[in-house]
């Protein structure tokens, strides 16, 4: 079916606004079967994104090995074509492809980046910079760039991104290994490959100088330097955080032939399409690809996949001789799977992968799950939602405290007062999941040090920020229940979940019908947020009542620096921190362990300590 034909309208479906979805087939005969240069280039889109360091398999799915062995597959059918076409490959990731967690922590324990490892193996064309690229520090990226075999093979792109205020990814741009795009050459055909990264960036990751800029002028500015150069097959990899936004930007942009999306973790599937065991047909976002229409008035195929090498996505795509996307080949396009050799369609681990990442990456790992430091005899709700970013959780309630009691300990030798309160953002909880003790009573569940760090496996800080007037305490607060409710992202573009707060040290109070806290980019209040109504320390000391702060003393507040930084927007507006030198892993591990004398656990997270549900710390009114 030829892109924008009456026939293709007839089967449009509104799914989503500025969006319409088909079901294409491809033109093996007629316009692609006509062959030869002039008909342009049947090219096969690979792609993956958000691969998270999620190296290990888990059981009979996913695995970066594995992925190696299915994607040496798809490349090698990719160019299996007819000799009268045309066709090639590019191999493409939209970012997000490491993450702090027990296997990055294998690879900073080793000195050696085995995700930087595994993505050399893989041999991508192009790698889009996403955000979590950050959250180590623009040092760390650099250092994981340069430890390719080649860095700049493949470059890392990024158009939005100002890398010149960091020395060291500065030094990568200077040399191409960082770059707004790139030019790929598939069978004598230049396609133009351009990178774009959330302009949220600075709030939730750690970039430090770098300067983020809007995305749309940048990415059509080098649209148009591309065209400029005569290169007519353009396709964008971004991290925007949502495929919503890249449709939108889809509509804005002249000149754009194809999308792929990153940190969304949408599932796009069609019904035949096979999926991970795992996998809940229900959940599946959307058709793949999905289509959407640029300033021309063409139609372009957006894809992304679910992420954690779960999933190989293949686009197959027709360009014509002038470079415009007139078909796509539905049988040979979707997910695919990566899966064991249990299933019909799966594939055997890349042995040369397996034993370079994945097998050292599971020994260091398998040490971490061996280490017990403690049982839990409570369930322990980890989710993400329900769960803490929507809402008070016992074990969102056992990181807050963890840190609190850490800073309380340490803050003296730091020369800072002991802290007050804490808050933990739901964002930096990571486990997503339940961890349950056996039915029978008095059954208890090891946690493991490995538990830790799924739980927070973020390279964060506990901080003390001391003297907080309480006019910016309430804010701050304001701020971590500010994005709670489903229209606030319309009002506030900014909004993440990621920001709701896991709290130690008082209780509040808040109302879901009040006004959300609009903050600006430098954390002044742009509209003032109504939704706290009661704040009270934990030694009874009122801080709001009805809304109305109440005059007393300045509260000092135990925190992860990457919000005392203003991630997820915490308005602190540069207020001085001291970092007291524990990671909030390593606090959650030293308070579980700690005798209960020392204000410790002693081992055991007991269920009148952290009930189920919590303790009335965190209360949502209507």
């Amino acid at each position: 079916m030829l892109f924008g034909s009456k026939r293709s309208r007839l089967r449009l479906m509104t799914v989503l606004a500025a969006m319409s979805l088909f079901a294409t087939t491809f033109l093996a005969s007629g316009a692609a079967g006509q062959g030869g240069g002039d008909d342009g280039l049947v090219l096969t889109i690979l792609h993956n994104n958000d691969g998270e360091s999620e190296l290990i398999a888990d059981g009979d799915e996913a695995g970066v090995a594995r992925f190696a062995t299915l994607l040496r597959q798809a490349k090698r059918e990719g160019r299996d074509c007819e000799v009268r076409i045309k066709c090639g490959v590019v191999f493409l990731s939209s970012g997000d492809n490491f993450l702090a967690s027990p296997a990055f922590t294998a690879s900073l324990a080793d000195g050696i980046f085995y995700d930087a490892r595994a993505l050399d193996m893989l041999g991508y064309d192009a790698i889009d910079i996403g955000n979590h690229e950050f959250d180590f520090g623009p040092d760390v990226l650099a250092d994981f760039i340069n430890d390719y075999r080649r860095p700049g093979r493949p470059p890392y792109l990024s158009a939005n991104l100002d890398v010149s205020g960091e020395p060291a990814l500065q030094a990568l741009a200077d040399r191409g290994a960082i770059a707004a795009s790139t030019i790929v050459r598939e069978r004598g055909e230049r396609i133009g490959i351009i990178g774009a990264t959330t302009e949220n960036l600075s709030f939730i990751s750690s970039p430090r100088n770098v300067v983020v800029n809007a995305v749309l002028p940048a990415v059509q500015s080098e649209i148009d330097a591309l065209e400029a150069r005569g290169v007519n097959k353009i396709i964008l990899i971004s991290h925007l955080q949502d495929i919503d936004g890249d449709i939108l930007l889809a509509s804005q942009l002249s000149g754009i032939d194809v999308m792929i999306a990153g940190g969304g973790d949408e599932l796009l599937a069609n019904p035949d399409d096979l999926l991970l065991p795992s996998d809940d047909p229900g959940a599946v976002f959307g058709p793949y690809p999905l289509i959407a229409t640029n300033a021309d008035g063409a139609d372009v195929p957006v894809v992304t996949t679910s992420g954690q090498y779960g999933y190989l996505g293949q686009l197959v795509v027709h360009f014509d001789g002038d470079g415009n996307v007139v078909a796509v080949d539905d049988d040979a396009s979707g997910p695919r799977r990566v899966v064991s050799t249990a299933f019909a369609d799966g594939v055997a681990e890349d042995r040369r992968m397996q034993r370079k990442v994945v097998n050292p990456v599971a020994a260091f790992v398998e040490t971490l799950a061996t280490n017990v430091i403690a049982q839990t005899e409570v369930e322990l709700d980890g989710r993400r939602s329900p769960g803490v970013r929507t809402m008070e959780t016992n074990q969102g309630n056992l990181i807050a405290d963890s840190q609190l009691w850490q800073a309380q300990q340490l803050a003296a030798d730091f020369g800072v007062p002991a802290p007050d309160v804490a808050l933990q953002n739901g964002g930096g909880i990571r486990n997503d999941s339940i961890i349950a003790p056996g039915a029978d009573p008095g059954a208890t569940q090891d946690i493991t040090e490995l538990d830790t760090f799924d739980m927070v496996p973020f390279p964060n800080f506990v901080t003390v920020v001391p003297d907080i007037p309480r006019d910016q305490f309430k804010e701050i607060l304001e701020n971590a229940v500010g994005c709670t409710q489903p229209n606030d992202i319309v009002a506030n573009p900014n909004c993440g979940s990621g920001r709701f707060a896991q709290i130690a040290g008082f209780t509040m109070v808040w109302s879901a019908s009040g006004t959300g806290q609009i903050l600006d980019d430098n954390g002044a209040v742009v509209t003032p947020g109504t939704r706290v109504q009661e704040v009270v320390l934990a030694d009874g000391t009122v801080i709001v009542s009805g809304g109305v702060v109440q005059a007393g003393a300045d509260i000092a507040i135990a925190i992860v620096d990457f919000l005392a930084r203003g991630g997820d927007q915490y308005p602190f507006r540069g207020a001085p921190f001291t970092a007291i030198g524990v990671s909030y892993q390593q606090a959650l591990s030293n308070y579980l362990q700690t005798a209960v004398a020392d204000g410790g656990l002693g081992g055991l997270i007991s269920e009148t300590d952290y009930p189920e549900g919590g303790e009335g710390r965190n209360t949502q009114l209507p």
